[in-house]
């Protein structure tokens, strides 16, 4: 049976922010080959979250940032190779956006997911930008 789970960052212990952060570089780094720096210091911002689901181990994670604005954040959405298929990045996105306070929720959707976003109320909310040299566009979710 997969778990949910969700710490802040500073509360987890070394293993479990080990493989958040491997996972992380998995995906982006190595299998999309953005070499970009992930370890952005937001992660230790007071009021982040890390969520990641699994069965023994970190098989799908993302954040969940509260920006000085009021607005929360969902980024670094992520699900291992040998994971993916079976919705674990919707029970994250899911579990992440019924956790957050602000009635408004940002996030950069890597633009090809863009209907998968959709799925839990985003819309775009701006122009298609490349981040990575990946195609990314923002989009809002409101309450």
């Amino acid at each position: 049976m997969v778990s949910i789970f969700n710490a802040p960052t500073r509360n987890l212990d070394v293993v479990t922010l080990h493989e958040i952060l491997r996972l992380r570089q998995d995906v982006f780094v190595v299998e999309q080959a953005a070499a970009y720096p992930d370890i952005d210091g937001r992660d230790l911002e007071p009021g982040t979250l890390q969520f990641w689901a699994g069965q023994g181990s970190v098989d799908a994670t993302l954040r969940l940032l509260r920006e000085g604005d009021g607005t929360e954040r969902i980024g670094r959405v992520a699900t291992a190779k040998a994971a993916r298929g079976q919705g674990l990045s919707s029970l994250l996105m899911e579990a992440a956006i019924a956790e957050a306070r602000s009635p408004r929720i940002a996030i950069d959707a890597q633009a090809h997911l863009e209907q998968w976003y959709a799925r839990f109320g985003f819309v775009r909310s701006g122009e298609d930008f490349n981040e990575d040299g990946i195609p990314h566009l923002p989009m809002t979710r409101t309450r």
